[in-house]
């Protein structure tokens, strides 16, 4: 795996929209965020397309995907952030190539962005699973400083999480969410699962479709491949209390029972919290006794 080389303060980076559009309801927090990366000494170039507006997405698809090849290609950018999750990802890779830079750049985002960054895996290139411009003002000190720190050359301390059992084992680090990975599965997106740890996080779906989701995974024998799964948060994710249900846990619970692999949950990553900084690709090793995620 190629790790891009650490940012430095005075670096120029560049902001862009690739997925959803950006919402009135946003545009406070966005402007929070350009501040935290500015106020670390970063210089950020805002795409110029990155309010555009095309139904629910940040622009029409030959816009989102000229602004992609931009962003990565100028050696101006020493690195790349999304302005937000949403929807549309995906469809920029519909006849996409990743042009080869030498180095290869940061690039950063979370939740729709899953489908780029697992574009990158498939490339060999690590980007990071990590706060969007409109989320890293909710992030805690904590969370800011582990992410600044470690794009700057610094290792990642380890997480803690709930260990549910199992040994130790050690692979690729491989963050998605878990509804826009499950769409990207039997596409030329999905990676090679082999010697994988598999972390998932989601919002606003329901426990039933949480269920579907994985059983999924389960019926394609993914499941039988990786090395480990780590579980983040999955906010939103309860069912209304008038209709019988299994809380997200008794899911997860249910549908992993049976996997001799390590599994550890509770892990600070998603939404609506803090969105610890995760390498895709990254080594690292899960232990399921003590529920440490530690980053090689």
């Amino acid at each position: 795996m190629f790790v891009p080389p650490p940012l430095h303060k005075g670096d120029t980076l560049i902001a862009i929209a690739p997925s959803g559009t950006l919402r009135e309801r946003e545009k406070e927090r966005f402007k929070e965020g350009l501040k935290i990366w500015q106020e670390r000494g970063y210089k950020i170039v805002l795409e110029e397309n990155y309010e555009a507006r095309e139904g629910y997405l940040a622009g029409n698809d030959a816009i989102r995907r000229q602004a992609l090849e931009v962003a990565w290609t100028n050696p101006e950018y020493k690195g790349i952030i999304c302005v937000r999750g949403g929807y549309g990802g995906a469809r920029l890779l519909e006849n996409w190539q990743w042009a080869k830079i030498n180095p290869p750049k940061w690039f950063i985002g979370f939740s729709d962005v899953t489908s780029l960054l697992w574009s990158l895996y498939n490339e060999n290139i690590i980007s990071l699973h990590g706060p969007v411009l409109t989320t890293i003002a909710q992030e805690s000190q904590w969370s800011i400083e582990r992410l600044f720190n470690y794009i700057e050359g610094e290792k990642l301390p380890r997480l803690q999480g709930k260990g549910w059992g199992g040994k130790k084992a050690t692979g690729r680090l491989l963050p998605a969410n878990l509804t826009v990975a499950t769409h990207l599965l039997c596409t030329p997106v999905c990676p090679n699962f082999d010697d994988v740890i598999l972390a998932l996080e989601d919002v606003q779906e329901a426990p039933y479709k949480i269920d579907r989701m994985i059983t999924q995974w389960r019926l394609m024998g993914i499941l039988d491949k990786v090395k480990g799964v780590i579980l983040g948060r999955f906010s939103g994710c309860d069912a209304p209390e008038s209709i019988p249900s299994w809380t997200v846990e008794q899911v997860w619970c249910d549908r992993l029972q049976g996997l001799e692999i390590p599994i550890i949950s509770n892990l600070p990553f998603g939404h609506d919290g803090d969105n610890a900084c995760l390498p895709v690709g990254g080594k690292v090793e899960i232990d399921g006794e003590t529920g440490i995620l530690s980053f090689l």
